[in-house]
Parts: C-alpha cells; structure tokens; sequence
C-alpha cells in the first residue's frame, strides 16, 4: 500500500511538474510565457558566448559522428546527409569566425539561422529533454494513452496502442515514435498499413521545437492555442490520409489482431501508477533523458545548418520554391488567404526542412504567421530529419510514396489551418 501511495504520488506530482513546465503561461520581468521559455531566454541572455560555444560544439560531434562510426557509408541516404552534415559545420564555422563566403555570411541568411535557429534548437533540445522525463517517465504517457485507445481505430485506423507512439512522437521527438513503430512493425503487431499511417501520421517534430517555431515567429503568447490547434489539425490530417492512396494501397491484414477492452478514467490513473512504478530514479532519468537530448541536437544541428541555409539561398536568389508554390497557390487562393504566394512558396519550402517555411515568414502577417507555424509542424515529413528516419526503418515506404503523403498533408493542412486562423483572428477582433 505504501508503493502504491509512493507511485501515485510520482504520477500526479511528476505529470504536473512537466505539464507546468511546457503548459502553464507564467510572467517574469514583464514578459509571460511557458517556464521552459523563461530557462532558455535566460541562457542565452546571462551566458551568451557560452550558449554559443556550447552549441557550436554540439554541432561539431553530430558532424563528425557518422565518420568516426563509419555509419556514414551504410546506405546511399546515409552518405548523401553525413556530407550535408559536414558542409553544416563548415557553414558554422564560417559563421563563427565571420570569415568565408558572402552569401554564408549575409545577416538574413547564414547569421539570421545560426544566431535564431540553431543555438535556440542547441539549447532547448537536451535542456527540454530535462523536463520531458517528467511527462514520458512517470505515468502521463500510459495515462494519456489509455484514454485515447477508443479514438484510435476509429479516427486513424490504426490499434489502440499506437497511441502511445502518438503521443510520445508530439511530447518526445519523432525519433523516439519511429524507433517504437519500427520494433513493433517487425514484431508483427502492426499491418503494414498501420505502421506507414503511424510513421507518416504521428511522427511530428516535438513540443520542444514547437516552441522554437513560436519564438521565431513571435507568437509565444498564443501558445496554448497553437500547441492544442496544431495538435488536433495534424491528427486531423492523418485521420484523412489514412483512408486515402497511396496509405489505402497498403496491406491491413498482416498484423496481430488487438484484444478488446474497455476504456475508462479508472483503467487510465491505474495505468499512470503502473507508468510511475517502473520509472526508475529521478535523477537516473533526468540524466538519460538529458543525454538523449544531448544526442538528437547532435544528429539535427548539422542537418539544420546546412539544408537550411541551401533551402534559404534558394529561396533568395532563384525562383524554384516560387515555381513550385503554385503546386499549392490554387488551395490557398480559394481559402482566402492574405499573403497567397508567401503561404505558397512556404508550403513548398516544408519539404526540405521544417524550420523553413518559419524562417521566410517571421515578417508577415499574424494570420500567414500562424498558418505557416501550424504547417510547419502538420506537414510531418521534411528530407533534413524525418524522411531518412523513416526510410531507415523496416516500413516499406518508397521516396515516391512519402513525397505524394507529404503533398496531401500540405493540402489538407491548409485546408484546415486557414479558415481555423481567420477564426481565432475574427473572434479575437471581437474581444
């Protein structure tokens, strides 16, 4: 009785420690935004040769770590993203230094995604892995996805515990949701269809990065609304692709069939206490966690750094995202967007990485702002991170397959993103 009362105590505490952390909007100095936000803004304000250096060396381990493991030559897609890899630490270096070519060195291109990307991403990954074991390792997660078992065949097609990689992917990363796809794939407790709905559907960028998107776009005082809209239009969207092609084409009867049960609140704060019973020591999990963190900024700074920067000299100096923004130019005209093209060349710069379509419009309407925050996040698959993950997984998901899902989800997203913005707008017009 006394673990019992131990572990639910870890469970409620805990969970409320890491909902507080990411959820709770306080004010400090005037300025009123989430706790992990104030941590961040404090680093890179009181110690800011050290954010930067510590970045900076964080960077140069994910560079180099593909070459010292020889991982670097284990697939062709593996090879082409350790040289991009490299070329992001050059990119950096040159940036540091404030010595090396002048289109890397231009304030709006290489500067502007060092000094507001890629230190803020450095500093809130591993320091958010900090506070993410308080929402992952003490119950929450179970918690969460038990209630969610019933929404899950319904709406997604897809088993009840596939929830569990739901909400680990938009709380954790999309590493941690693929890497818990792919063992359950190949264990045989997924259909193929419902590994590829999962690892196109829910394995999103996490809260933490989410974060970084609303900085960068100065819209952290609607966070709550951004967090809980992009949240429901990206499951949304799966639940729409999910019945479509190519996902319909695949096998659904090859997956262990799952067992009925019931759902209620009872069943879900029993499985938060059995959650919280296997954690382990806090501090063993802060530091696990921490070093988890440590690894992902070093796997995605060097990836960031180089596609980001070729994405936004693309971007300035040719008319290819242009050109292919009219792709989507149709959908947003209709939908009655403001700023059409920029939403357009945006929806079409998501593809190489998911920081871009961020990046060109932090001078744009709030409207377009918030648009571009949701897509950026619902549109799931970019080729800097995402897309390699998946094609490094057992899931039979061709690039063909993946380039036309992230198409629908553009669409879809938009579909959904625009006319739920004017409404905020419209509504707080009438405050």
């Amino acid at each position: 009785m006394k673990d019992k009362g131990t572990n639910t105590f870890k469970f409620l505490v805990f969970s409320f420690i890491g909902i507080f952390v990411f959820f709770v909007p306080i004010a400090i100095n005037e300025k009123k935004t989430i706790p992990l936000d104030h941590i961040i803004t404090f680093l890179k304000s009181g110690f800011p040769v050290f954010s930067k250096n510590i970045v900076l060396l964080i960077l140069v381990a994910g560079s180099v770590y593909p070459f010292l493991t020889r991982n670097w030559k284990k697939n062709k897609t593996e090879v082409v993203l350790s040289f991009l890899k490299l070329s992001g630490l050059v990119f950096a270096l040159m940036i540091y230094f404030n010595k090396g070519l002048k289109v890397v060195l231009e304030p709006s291109i290489g500067q502007f995604l060092f000094n507001k990307l890629v230190i803020p991403v450095g500093l809130i990954v591993p320091v958010g892995a900090i506070f993410l074991s308080f929402l992952i390792d003490y119950g929450l997660l179970d918690f969460v996805g038990v209630l969610m078992k019933p929404v899950m065949k319904t709406f997604f097609k897809t088993p009840g515990r596939s929830a569990i990689d739901a909400v680990a992917s938009f709380v954790g990363s999309y590493s941690i949701g693929l890497l818990i796809t792919d063992r359950v794939y190949r264990k045989g407790i997924y259909s193929t269809r419902e590994a590829v709905i999962i690892a196109t559907g829910f394995s999103t960028v996490s809260a933490t990065f989410m974060i970084i998107v609303c900085k960068t776009l100065g819209i952290m005082d609607y966070w709550n609304l951004y967090f809980w809209t992009t949240l429901v239009i990206t499951f949304a969207v799966t639940a729409i692709t999910a019945r479509i092609f190519p996902i319909k084409k695949f096998k659904d009867n090859d997956g262990v069939q799952e067992e009925k049960e019931k759902v209620n609140l009872k069943m879900a704060f029993e499985k938060g206490i059995e959650g919280a019973s296997k954690s382990g020591k806090v501090l063993t999990n802060i530091k696990q966690n921490f070093l988890d963190g440590l690894k992902m900024a070093a796997a995605i700074l060097p990836s960031i750094m180089s596609i980001g920067l070729i994405g936004l000299v693309v971007a300035k100096y040719t008319n290819f995202f242009d050109i292919a923004g009219y792709l989507f130019y149709p959908f947003v005209k209709v939908l009655g967007a403001k700023e059409t093209a920029l939403i357009s060349k945006a929806s079409a710069l998501s593809i190489s990485e998911m920081f871009l379509p961020v990046l060109i419009s932090v001078k744009a309407y709030i409207e377009t702002r918030f648009v571009v925050a949701i897509l950026s996040v619902s549109s799931i698959l970019f080729f800097s991170a995402s897309i390699p993950c998946i094609l490094a997984t057992s899931i039979p998901l061709s690039v063909k397959d993946i380039l036309i899902i992230w198409f629908e989800r553009v669409v879809f997203s938009l579909i959904l993103a625009i006319p739920i913005t004017k409404l905020f707008i419209f509504l707080k017009l009438l405050q």
